[in-house]
Protein backbone atom coordinates (compact mmCIF):
# COMPACT_ATOMS: atom_id res chain seq x y z
CA UNK A 1 0.00 0.00 0.00
CA UNK A 2 1.37 3.41 -0.96
CA UNK A 3 2.59 5.46 2.01
CA UNK A 4 1.37 9.06 2.08
CA UNK A 5 2.09 11.99 4.33
CA UNK A 6 -1.21 13.53 5.45
CA UNK A 7 -0.93 16.57 7.71
CA UNK A 8 -3.89 16.72 10.08
CA UNK A 9 -4.07 20.03 12.00
CA UNK A 10 -3.46 19.53 15.71
CA UNK A 11 -6.95 20.63 16.67
CA UNK A 12 -8.36 17.67 14.70
CA UNK A 13 -5.96 15.03 16.11
CA UNK A 14 -8.63 13.70 18.55
CA UNK A 15 -10.45 12.37 15.48
CA UNK A 16 -7.62 9.88 15.02
CA UNK A 17 -6.27 9.34 18.51
CA UNK A 18 -9.05 9.68 21.07
CA UNK A 19 -12.14 7.61 21.69
CA UNK A 20 -15.47 9.40 22.10
CA UNK A 21 -18.98 8.34 21.21
CA UNK A 22 -19.67 11.79 19.72
CA UNK A 23 -17.02 14.03 18.17
CA UNK A 24 -18.69 17.38 17.58
CA UNK A 25 -16.75 20.02 15.63
CA UNK A 26 -18.36 23.37 14.86
CA UNK A 27 -17.30 26.84 13.88
CA UNK A 28 -17.21 29.33 11.05
CA UNK A 29 -16.17 29.33 7.42
CA UNK A 30 -12.71 28.05 6.37
CA UNK A 31 -12.05 26.19 9.60
CA UNK A 32 -11.11 23.12 7.56
CA UNK A 33 -13.64 20.80 9.22
CA UNK A 34 -14.74 18.97 6.07
CA UNK A 35 -11.19 18.47 4.77
CA UNK A 36 -9.94 17.24 8.14
CA UNK A 37 -12.86 14.84 8.56
CA UNK A 38 -12.41 13.46 5.04
CA UNK A 39 -8.62 13.04 5.40
CA UNK A 40 -8.96 11.43 8.83
CA UNK A 41 -11.55 8.91 7.64
CA UNK A 42 -9.48 7.99 4.58
CA UNK A 43 -6.44 7.41 6.80
CA UNK A 44 -8.36 5.29 9.29
CA UNK A 45 -9.92 3.33 6.44
CA UNK A 46 -6.45 2.34 5.25
CA UNK A 47 -5.46 0.99 8.67
CA UNK A 48 -8.31 -1.46 9.24
CA UNK A 49 -11.68 -2.53 7.91
CA UNK A 50 -14.33 0.08 8.70
CA UNK A 51 -17.92 0.64 7.68
CA UNK A 52 -18.33 4.42 7.33
CA UNK A 53 -21.65 6.15 6.68
CA UNK A 54 -21.58 9.72 5.38
CA UNK A 55 -24.90 11.29 6.27
CA UNK A 56 -26.83 14.52 5.83
CA UNK A 57 -30.45 15.52 6.32
CA UNK A 58 -31.43 15.61 2.63
CA UNK A 59 -29.59 13.87 -0.20
CA UNK A 60 -31.47 13.84 -3.45
CA UNK A 61 -28.39 12.66 -5.33
CA UNK A 62 -24.84 11.53 -4.59
CA UNK A 63 -23.68 14.97 -5.76
CA UNK A 64 -25.21 16.53 -2.63
CA UNK A 65 -23.05 14.38 -0.32
CA UNK A 66 -19.35 14.49 0.65
CA UNK A 67 -18.74 11.86 -2.03
CA UNK A 68 -17.01 14.37 -4.35
CA UNK A 69 -14.86 15.73 -1.52
CA UNK A 70 -13.64 12.23 -0.67
CA UNK A 71 -12.96 11.49 -4.33
CA UNK A 72 -10.97 14.72 -4.64
CA UNK A 73 -8.89 13.90 -1.55
CA UNK A 74 -8.22 10.39 -2.84
CA UNK A 75 -6.95 11.91 -6.10
CA UNK A 76 -4.95 14.61 -4.26
CA UNK A 77 -3.00 12.05 -2.22
CA UNK A 78 -2.91 9.43 -4.98
CA UNK A 79 -4.57 6.75 -2.83
CA UNK A 80 -4.79 4.04 -5.46
CA UNK A 81 -5.93 1.47 -2.88
CA UNK A 82 -9.35 3.12 -2.91
CA UNK A 83 -11.82 2.16 -5.63
CA UNK A 84 -14.54 4.65 -6.49
CA UNK A 85 -17.97 3.43 -7.55
CA UNK A 86 -21.02 5.46 -8.59
CA UNK A 87 -22.58 5.39 -5.12
CA UNK A 88 -19.87 4.10 -2.75
CA UNK A 89 -16.12 4.03 -2.13
CA UNK A 90 -14.17 0.94 -1.06
CA UNK A 91 -10.62 0.17 -0.06
CA UNK A 92 -9.20 -2.83 -1.95
CA UNK A 93 -6.79 -3.79 0.84
CA UNK A 94 -8.72 -3.32 4.11
CA UNK A 95 -12.25 -3.69 2.65
CA UNK A 96 -13.27 -0.38 4.26
CA UNK A 97 -16.52 0.87 2.73
CA UNK A 98 -18.01 4.39 2.54
CA UNK A 99 -21.74 4.78 1.89
CA UNK A 100 -23.82 7.97 1.49
CA UNK A 101 -27.38 8.55 2.72
CA UNK A 102 -29.92 11.29 3.41
CA UNK A 103 -31.52 10.89 6.83
CA UNK A 104 -34.89 12.37 5.93
CA UNK A 105 -35.42 9.49 3.51
CA UNK A 106 -34.88 6.93 6.28
CA UNK A 107 -37.39 5.40 8.66
CA UNK A 108 -36.97 2.87 11.45
CA UNK A 109 -36.90 0.04 8.90
CA UNK A 110 -34.69 1.52 6.19
CA UNK A 111 -32.12 2.78 8.66
CA UNK A 112 -31.40 -0.75 9.91
CA UNK A 113 -28.78 -0.93 7.17
CA UNK A 114 -26.66 1.35 9.38
CA UNK A 115 -26.60 -0.97 12.41
CA UNK A 116 -23.06 -2.22 11.60
CA UNK A 117 -21.57 1.24 11.08
CA UNK A 118 -18.24 1.95 12.80
CA UNK A 119 -18.20 5.71 12.12
CA UNK A 120 -21.12 7.90 11.06
CA UNK A 121 -20.12 11.31 9.70
CA UNK A 122 -22.95 13.86 9.78
CA UNK A 123 -22.07 16.76 7.51
CA UNK A 124 -23.93 20.12 7.64
CA UNK A 125 -25.40 18.98 10.92
CA UNK A 126 -27.15 22.32 11.49
CA UNK A 127 -29.89 21.01 9.15
CA UNK A 128 -30.48 17.74 11.03
CA UNK A 129 -33.89 17.52 12.69
CA UNK A 130 -34.59 16.10 16.12
CA UNK A 131 -36.60 13.31 14.54
CA UNK A 132 -33.69 12.24 12.31
CA UNK A 133 -31.32 12.20 15.26
CA UNK A 134 -33.72 10.19 17.42
CA UNK A 135 -33.93 7.56 14.67
CA UNK A 136 -30.20 7.55 13.93
CA UNK A 137 -28.53 7.60 17.34
CA UNK A 138 -29.84 4.26 18.68
CA UNK A 139 -29.16 2.65 15.29
CA UNK A 140 -25.40 3.31 15.50
CA UNK A 141 -25.06 0.67 18.19
CA UNK A 142 -21.92 -1.31 17.42
CA UNK A 143 -19.46 -1.48 20.33
CA UNK A 144 -16.90 1.30 19.92
CA UNK A 145 -18.88 3.03 17.17
CA UNK A 146 -18.56 6.80 16.85
CA UNK A 147 -20.64 9.66 15.45
CA UNK A 148 -18.65 12.51 13.93
CA UNK A 149 -20.55 15.77 13.58
CA UNK A 150 -19.46 18.83 11.62
CA UNK A 151 -21.56 21.96 11.45
CA UNK A 152 -21.72 25.72 11.11
CA UNK A 153 -24.33 26.87 13.60
CA UNK A 154 -27.38 28.63 12.23
CA UNK A 155 -29.65 29.31 15.19
CA UNK A 156 -29.50 29.21 18.97
CA UNK A 157 -31.72 26.15 19.01
CA UNK A 158 -30.20 24.04 16.21
CA UNK A 159 -31.50 20.58 17.19
CA UNK A 160 -28.14 18.77 17.26
CA UNK A 161 -26.54 21.60 19.18
CA UNK A 162 -29.26 21.36 21.83
CA UNK A 163 -29.31 17.56 21.91
CA UNK A 164 -25.57 16.84 21.77
CA UNK A 165 -23.31 19.85 22.27
CA UNK A 166 -25.08 22.30 24.57
CA UNK A 167 -24.65 20.03 27.61
CA UNK A 168 -22.03 17.42 26.60
CA UNK A 169 -21.51 14.31 28.70
CA UNK A 170 -18.18 12.56 29.29
CA UNK A 171 -18.56 10.61 26.04
CA UNK A 172 -18.93 13.73 23.89
CA UNK A 173 -16.08 15.88 22.59
CA UNK A 174 -17.08 19.40 21.54
CA UNK A 175 -14.50 21.52 19.69
CA UNK A 176 -14.88 24.95 18.15
CA UNK A 177 -12.64 25.57 15.15
CA UNK A 178 -12.39 28.72 13.04
CA UNK A 179 -10.28 29.98 10.15
CA UNK A 180 -7.46 31.15 12.44
CA UNK A 181 -7.17 27.56 13.80
CA UNK A 182 -6.58 26.23 10.29
CA UNK A 183 -2.88 26.32 9.36
CA UNK A 184 -3.82 25.79 5.70
CA UNK A 185 -6.23 28.73 5.51
CA UNK A 186 -5.27 30.87 2.47
CA UNK A 187 -4.21 34.46 3.05
CA UNK A 188 -7.01 35.66 0.75
CA UNK A 189 -9.62 34.05 3.03
CA UNK A 190 -8.08 35.73 6.08
CA UNK A 191 -8.28 39.10 4.33
CA UNK A 192 -11.96 38.50 3.50
CA UNK A 193 -12.65 37.66 7.13
CA UNK A 194 -10.94 40.80 8.38
CA UNK A 195 -12.86 42.97 5.91
CA UNK A 196 -16.14 41.43 7.09
CA UNK A 197 -15.10 42.08 10.71
CA UNK A 198 -14.58 45.76 9.97
CA UNK A 199 -17.68 46.29 7.84
CA UNK A 200 -20.26 44.08 9.56
CA UNK A 201 -19.31 42.66 12.98
CA UNK A 202 -22.58 40.71 13.33
CA UNK A 203 -22.01 38.91 10.01
CA UNK A 204 -18.40 38.29 11.01
CA UNK A 205 -19.45 36.57 14.24
CA UNK A 206 -21.86 34.29 12.39
CA UNK A 207 -19.99 33.57 9.16
CA UNK A 208 -16.41 33.49 10.41
CA UNK A 209 -16.65 32.74 14.14
CA UNK A 210 -19.46 30.19 13.98
CA UNK A 211 -21.85 31.98 16.31
CA UNK A 212 -25.60 31.45 15.77
CA UNK A 213 -27.52 34.09 13.87
CA UNK A 214 -28.67 37.02 15.93
CA UNK A 215 -32.42 36.69 16.12
CA UNK A 216 -33.09 40.34 15.43
CA UNK A 217 -36.46 40.86 13.75
CA UNK A 218 -36.79 37.30 12.44
CA UNK A 219 -37.89 35.32 15.49
CA UNK A 220 -41.00 36.13 17.47
CA UNK A 221 -39.53 34.93 20.77
CA UNK A 222 -35.88 35.52 21.65
CA UNK A 223 -33.81 32.72 23.15
CA UNK A 224 -32.49 35.02 25.89
CA UNK A 225 -35.90 35.65 27.46
CA UNK A 226 -36.73 31.93 27.42
CA UNK A 227 -33.46 31.09 29.19
CA UNK A 228 -34.12 33.85 31.72
CA UNK A 229 -37.54 32.32 32.45
CA UNK A 230 -35.88 28.90 32.86
CA UNK A 231 -33.58 30.40 35.51
CA UNK A 232 -36.36 32.21 37.41
CA UNK A 233 -37.96 30.63 40.47
CA UNK A 234 -41.30 31.77 41.92
CA UNK A 235 -42.07 30.42 45.37
CA UNK A 236 -45.84 30.87 45.52
CA UNK A 237 -48.49 31.93 43.05
CA UNK A 238 -52.09 32.82 43.97
CA UNK A 239 -53.28 33.43 40.43
CA UNK A 240 -56.06 31.20 39.07
CA UNK A 241 -55.04 28.03 37.31
CA UNK A 242 -55.42 28.04 33.52
CA UNK A 243 -54.90 24.91 31.41
CA UNK A 244 -54.16 24.92 27.69
CA UNK A 245 -55.05 21.70 25.87
CA UNK A 246 -53.45 21.14 22.46
CA UNK A 247 -54.99 17.97 21.05
CA UNK A 248 -52.86 15.78 18.75
CA UNK A 249 -53.94 15.98 15.10
CA UNK A 250 -51.61 13.43 13.51
CA UNK A 251 -49.77 10.25 14.43
CA UNK A 252 -46.49 11.85 15.55
CA UNK A 253 -48.10 14.79 17.37
CA UNK A 254 -48.70 14.68 21.09
CA UNK A 255 -51.64 15.79 23.18
CA UNK A 256 -50.30 18.37 25.63
CA UNK A 257 -51.83 19.91 28.75
CA UNK A 258 -50.08 23.09 29.93
CA UNK A 259 -50.67 24.26 33.52
CA UNK A 260 -50.10 27.98 34.18
CA UNK A 261 -50.81 30.23 37.13
CA UNK A 262 -50.12 33.86 36.28
CA UNK A 263 -46.35 34.33 35.97
CA UNK A 264 -45.62 30.66 36.58
CA UNK A 265 -45.92 27.95 33.94
CA UNK A 266 -45.91 25.00 36.28
CA UNK A 267 -45.67 21.94 34.09
CA UNK A 268 -46.75 20.03 30.99
CA UNK A 269 -48.52 16.68 30.80
CA UNK A 270 -47.88 14.85 27.51
CA UNK A 271 -49.82 11.94 26.00
CA UNK A 272 -49.44 10.02 22.75
CA UNK A 273 -51.96 8.16 20.62
CA UNK A 274 -55.04 8.87 22.76
CA UNK A 275 -58.51 8.69 21.27
CA UNK A 276 -60.89 11.65 21.52
CA UNK A 277 -62.72 10.00 24.42
CA UNK A 278 -59.46 9.23 26.23
CA UNK A 279 -58.35 12.85 25.90
CA UNK A 280 -61.74 14.01 27.23
CA UNK A 281 -61.42 11.59 30.15
CA UNK A 282 -57.96 12.94 31.00
CA UNK A 283 -59.22 16.52 30.75
CA UNK A 284 -62.15 15.69 33.04
CA UNK A 285 -59.75 14.16 35.56
CA UNK A 286 -57.57 17.28 35.60
CA UNK A 287 -60.61 19.57 35.95
CA UNK A 288 -62.00 17.59 38.89
CA UNK A 289 -58.63 17.28 40.62
CA UNK A 290 -57.10 20.74 40.12
CA UNK A 291 -60.20 22.94 39.67
CA UNK A 292 -58.83 25.23 36.95
CA UNK A 293 -60.58 28.51 36.29
CA UNK A 294 -60.37 27.85 32.56
CA UNK A 295 -59.34 25.09 30.21
CA UNK A 296 -58.80 26.34 26.65
CA UNK A 297 -59.17 23.56 24.07
CA UNK A 298 -57.81 23.74 20.52
CA UNK A 299 -60.79 22.80 18.35
CA UNK A 300 -59.10 23.28 14.97
CA UNK A 301 -58.97 19.52 14.39
CA UNK A 302 -60.08 16.51 16.41
CA UNK A 303 -60.10 18.74 19.50
CA UNK A 304 -63.63 19.76 18.54
CA UNK A 305 -64.81 16.29 19.56
CA UNK A 306 -63.03 16.61 22.92
CA UNK A 307 -64.69 19.97 23.52
CA UNK A 308 -68.16 18.60 22.69
CA UNK A 309 -67.73 15.72 25.15
CA UNK A 310 -66.61 18.08 27.92
CA UNK A 311 -69.62 20.33 27.29
CA UNK A 312 -71.96 17.36 27.44
CA UNK A 313 -70.45 16.46 30.80
CA UNK A 314 -71.57 19.80 32.23
CA UNK A 315 -68.15 21.49 32.13
CA UNK A 316 -69.11 24.40 29.87
CA UNK A 317 -68.32 26.91 32.66
CA UNK A 318 -64.67 25.81 32.59
CA UNK A 319 -63.87 24.80 29.01
CA UNK A 320 -63.55 27.26 26.15
CA UNK A 321 -63.14 26.44 22.46
CA UNK A 322 -60.25 28.09 20.62
CA UNK A 323 -59.37 27.86 16.93
CA UNK A 324 -55.84 28.95 16.02
CA UNK A 325 -56.96 29.97 12.54
CA UNK A 326 -59.95 32.12 13.51
CA UNK A 327 -60.15 35.90 13.62
CA UNK A 328 -58.08 37.52 16.37
CA UNK A 329 -59.76 39.37 19.22
CA UNK A 330 -57.54 42.34 18.37
CA UNK A 331 -58.13 42.10 14.64
CA UNK A 332 -56.27 45.33 13.88
CA UNK A 333 -53.02 43.94 15.35
CA UNK A 334 -53.02 40.21 14.60
CA UNK A 335 -53.80 38.19 11.47
CA UNK A 336 -55.36 35.34 13.48
CA UNK A 337 -55.70 33.85 16.97
CA UNK A 338 -52.48 31.86 16.57
CA UNK A 339 -50.38 35.01 16.15
CA UNK A 340 -52.31 36.73 18.94
CA UNK A 341 -51.82 33.94 21.47
CA UNK A 342 -48.16 33.35 20.61
CA UNK A 343 -47.53 37.07 21.01
CA UNK A 344 -49.22 36.69 24.39
CA UNK A 345 -46.35 34.35 25.34
CA UNK A 346 -43.85 36.86 23.96
CA UNK A 347 -45.27 39.78 25.94
CA UNK A 348 -45.47 37.60 29.07
CA UNK A 349 -41.80 36.58 28.75
CA UNK A 350 -40.72 40.18 28.20
CA UNK A 351 -42.64 41.57 31.17
CA UNK A 352 -40.75 43.59 33.80
CA UNK A 353 -41.53 40.83 36.29
CA UNK A 354 -39.88 37.79 34.74
CA UNK A 355 -42.12 34.71 34.63
CA UNK A 356 -40.84 31.19 35.15
CA UNK A 357 -40.85 28.17 32.84
CA UNK A 358 -39.94 24.57 33.60
CA UNK A 359 -36.49 23.83 32.15
CA UNK A 360 -37.18 21.80 29.06
CA UNK A 361 -35.03 21.60 25.90
CA UNK A 362 -38.02 20.66 23.78
CA UNK A 363 -39.98 23.65 25.04
CA UNK A 364 -36.99 25.89 24.32
CA UNK A 365 -36.85 24.67 20.72
CA UNK A 366 -40.62 25.07 20.35
CA UNK A 367 -40.67 28.64 21.59
CA UNK A 368 -37.63 29.82 19.63
CA UNK A 369 -38.52 28.09 16.38
CA UNK A 370 -41.22 30.33 14.96
CA UNK A 371 -40.47 33.18 12.56
CA UNK A 372 -42.71 36.20 12.43
CA UNK A 373 -43.83 38.38 9.54
CA UNK A 374 -46.53 40.94 8.78
CA UNK A 375 -49.41 41.01 6.34
CA UNK A 376 -50.31 43.89 4.03
CA UNK A 377 -52.26 45.57 6.83
CA UNK A 378 -49.22 45.49 9.10
CA UNK A 379 -50.71 42.79 11.33
CA UNK A 380 -48.49 40.23 13.00
CA UNK A 381 -48.60 36.75 11.52
CA UNK A 382 -46.47 33.63 11.96
CA UNK A 383 -44.89 31.34 9.41
CA UNK A 384 -46.90 28.27 8.49
CA UNK A 385 -46.82 25.44 11.00
CA UNK A 386 -45.67 23.00 8.31
CA UNK A 387 -42.50 25.06 7.89
CA UNK A 388 -41.84 24.88 11.63
CA UNK A 389 -42.38 21.11 11.56
CA UNK A 390 -39.87 20.71 8.74
CA UNK A 391 -37.25 22.57 10.77
CA UNK A 392 -37.95 20.87 14.10
CA UNK A 393 -38.90 17.47 12.74
CA UNK A 394 -42.08 17.63 14.83
CA UNK A 395 -44.92 19.96 15.79
CA UNK A 396 -44.24 22.63 18.48
CA UNK A 397 -46.97 21.11 20.67
CA UNK A 398 -45.74 22.34 24.06
CA UNK A 399 -45.50 25.94 22.90
CA UNK A 400 -48.97 25.70 21.32
CA UNK A 401 -50.37 24.42 24.62
CA UNK A 402 -48.74 27.33 26.46
CA UNK A 403 -50.12 29.76 23.85
CA UNK A 404 -53.64 28.48 24.51
CA UNK A 405 -53.40 29.67 28.11
CA UNK A 406 -53.29 33.22 26.69
CA UNK A 407 -56.50 32.83 24.67
CA UNK A 408 -58.31 35.39 26.83
CA UNK A 409 -57.84 37.09 30.21
CA UNK A 410 -58.74 34.99 33.25
CA UNK A 411 -59.55 36.63 36.56
CA UNK A 412 -59.70 35.23 40.09
CA UNK A 413 -63.23 36.70 40.31
CA UNK A 414 -65.29 37.04 37.17
CA UNK A 415 -65.90 40.66 36.07
CA UNK A 416 -69.49 41.87 36.28
CA UNK A 417 -71.49 41.28 33.11
CA UNK A 418 -72.91 44.66 32.05
CA UNK A 419 -75.86 44.25 29.74
CA UNK A 420 -79.39 45.75 29.19
CA UNK A 421 -77.81 48.63 27.23
CA UNK A 422 -75.25 49.12 29.98
CA UNK A 423 -77.80 49.36 32.82
CA UNK A 424 -77.97 47.02 35.82
CA UNK A 425 -79.77 47.45 39.12
CA UNK A 426 -78.18 48.01 42.53
CA UNK A 427 -79.61 44.66 43.56
CA UNK A 428 -77.84 42.98 40.62
CA UNK A 429 -74.59 44.73 41.49
CA UNK A 430 -74.90 43.65 45.14
CA UNK A 431 -75.62 40.04 44.23
CA UNK A 432 -72.63 40.03 41.88
CA UNK A 433 -70.29 41.19 44.64
CA UNK A 434 -71.58 38.36 46.82
CA UNK A 435 -70.47 35.94 44.14
CA UNK A 436 -73.79 35.14 42.45
CA UNK A 437 -72.75 32.82 39.61
CA UNK A 438 -75.31 34.16 37.15
CA UNK A 439 -72.78 36.83 36.18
Amino acid sequence: MKQVNVAIPKIFEPLLRESYRNKFYYGGRAGGKSYAFADSLLLLGRQKKLFIACLREIQNSIKESVYKLLCDRIAFYGLDDYKIFENKIENRVTQTKFIFKGLRDQDSQKIKSLEGVDIAWIEEAQTITRKSWEILEPTIRKDGSEIWISMNREEENDPLWVLVAAHPDERTLVVKVNYYDNPFCPQEIKLQAQKCKQCNPDDYEHIWLGEPLRQGNTKLIAAAVVRKAFDTQIAEVNSPLVIGLDVARFGDDKTIFCFRRGRCCQRFECFAKLSVVEVANQATFFINKFRPKRMFVDVGGVGAGVYDILKDRGLRQVVRAVNFGEKACLDDRYANRRAEMWDGINLWLNDVLTPCLPQDDELFSDLCSVNKKFDRRGRLMLEEKDEVKKRLGRSPDKADALALTFAEPVYAAEPIAFYRQGQISWEDMFQSQLGDTKW
